[in-house]
């Protein structure tokens, strides 16, 4: 009868094998067909063909330990939901298992990316792997986020990095001159230059790997240069269209092309797996948001106070209350709510509202917001009601979401003051956006957003709401604005 330490060993030994074998490695690691893998039998067609070429690429290398060799490279552009954090996954899992003393680094394009999507898939499948005992595997809410092997903590490891460019030192060289040293980029298109080229530097030892992944939402940067441009011939580059992938949403994908149209950019990124034709599809540019962080901005007695509130709907959504003056959106505050009921949120409204006098007070009324509205009516609030899913007013806007959100980004360009706040600034910029057939600008649905990773925008959105219509410029309050609006052939609701 075999012992424990005698099965042990055998698994050592079996997992040896698998040094130059990534698919046999992710076929013999995980229990294909049983309890949460009921109903596959192992990767998809495009992940057996990435994974076999990773094997041609070892081989041929043959790094004995000792001396280095040439990188190994892959950029993968792909279409929505075809497993890309599945493939990080196993790679991470791959090489902890056949490469004593290896380190690598894994990165996304926000700390809300890597925690709920890259290492939460991470934390599934090492939860079902046959190796599991050998690692300590981190991905508590608030801690760090690593794995490492339990007999060799500091130098046997993988951690999770944000791509923020005062972090770029955490991409340098890993030291692993006798092993592998892996870099994996997840939704690499929206990975800094900066943090590219640290990465150079750390491709000189041992047996280097690089695996970047990403919808190539943008036509320009280090992604699309390495898997479309000047540096692919560096690159094993390959571009997955998701209609291809055997378990990706077909019903989705067909929503898309009736909402876009297939030759939309935004089809192209999130289905084709193509680069947009028009630059990109984030919505507000990083550099625009930069720019209007805590600006200094001028006020005169006029500047309209506006107040917009972004009511939450469910699970991790909050409630923001935002008060602007004028193109001071920093001011006066904003508040943001967890768990908080539509009577008190009204209540907290009227306290803002009673304080400030606003000149128009914006609430979202879809969903439970409407019970918000209602109460400040109540409560003598003169109240805006905006659905964020109406026909827009002005043209060019698909609805009133991406009515206010482009209001928003205009005043932007112009000039306006915004606090520095990196769960705003990640709102702002998270979200993407397409054209309809009839070329009316559509945001990206927020159910989207929260597939790649993201939250709810719910600061953007409150924020967005101060600009959904423009507001009479008064510091009369919002009460004798009311008898003076009644007095004048003024609409404040239309440009």
């Amino acid at each position: 009868m075999k012992t424990s330490k005698d099965l042990e060993t055998e698994l050592i030994e079996e997992i040896a094998t698998f040094y130059a074998d990534p698919l046999g490695h992710v076929r013999f690691s995980y229990p294909w067909g049983q309890g949460s893998l009921d109903g596959f039998e192992g990767p998809d067609d495009w992940a057996v063909g990435y994974l076999t070429e990773l094997a041609e690429e070892i081989r041929a290398r043959g790094f004995d330990g000792i001396h280095a060799v040439e990188p190994i490279m892959f950029s993968t552009s792909s279409g929505h939901g075809i497993g890309k954090s599945a493939m990080v996954s196993w790679l991470v899992r791959f090489y902890m298992d056949t490469r004593p003393h290896c380190k690598g680094v894994v990165t996304a394009n926000t700390a809300q990316q890597l925690r709920t999507k890259t290492w939460s898939e991470l934390a599934k499948w090492h939860n079902v792997g046959i190796t599991k005992h050998w690692y300590q595997l981190n991905a508590g809410s608030q801690g760090s986020l690593n794995v490492y092997h339990k007999h060799s903590p500091e130098t046997w490891r993988f951690d999770a990095q944000t791509c923020e460019e005062r972090n770029s030192e955490s991409f340098a060289g890993l030291h692993a001159a006798n092993s592998s040293p892996v870099y994996i980029f997840d939704e690499a298109s929206a990975v800094p230059e900066k943090i590219f080229e640290v990465r150079e530097g750390g491709l000189t030892d041992g047996e280097p790997h690089v695996h970047d992944f990403g919808n190539p939402t943008r036509n320009s940067g280090r992604f699309f240069e390495n898997t479309f441009g000047r540096y692919r011939s560096r690159y094993h580059t390959r571009s997955i269209d998701s209609r291809t992938v055997r378990i990706t949403n077909k019903q989705l994908i067909d929503q898309w092309a009736e909402t876009y149209g297939e030759e939309s950019d935004f089809f192209k990124v999130r289905v084709l797996g193509r680069p947009p034709d028009t630059g990109s599809l984030q919505f507000i540019p990083t550099s625009l948001v930069n720019q209007c962080t805590m600006l200094d901005i001028p006020q005169t007695s006029a500047d309209p106070v506006v107040i917009g509130v972004d009511v939450a709907r469910f699970g991790d959504d909050e409630s923001v209350i935002w008060t602007r003056r004028g193109r001071d959106c920093e001011s006066l505050g904003y508040f943001r709510y967890s768990g908080m009921d539509t009577m008190t949120l009204a209540s907290r409204v009227a306290e803002i509202a009673s304080k400030h006098m606003p000149d128009a007070v914006f609430v979202d009324g879809g969903g439970v917001g409407g019970g918000v509205i209602d109460r400040l009516r109540q409560l003598n609030v003169p109240v805006t009601e905006i659905n964020f899913g109406a026909k827009a007013t002005q043209p060019g806007y698909g609805n009133m979401a991406a009515q206010m959100w482009g209001n928003l980004r205009e005043v932007m360009k112009d000039g306006i003051r915004i606090p520095d706040d990196d769960d705003l600034r990640m709102d702002l910029t998270g979200r993407e956006y397409g054209f309809t057939p009839a070329n009316l600008l559509q945001l990206e649905r927020k159910d989207d957003m929260k597939k790649r990773g993201l939250k709810s925008p719910d600061l953007a959105d409150a924020l967005a709401l101060t600009w959904a219509y423009p507001v009479f410029p008064s510091r009369l309050g919002f009460s004798s604005h009311q008898d003076q609006m009644a007095q004048t052939d003024y609409d404040p609701f239309k440009f």
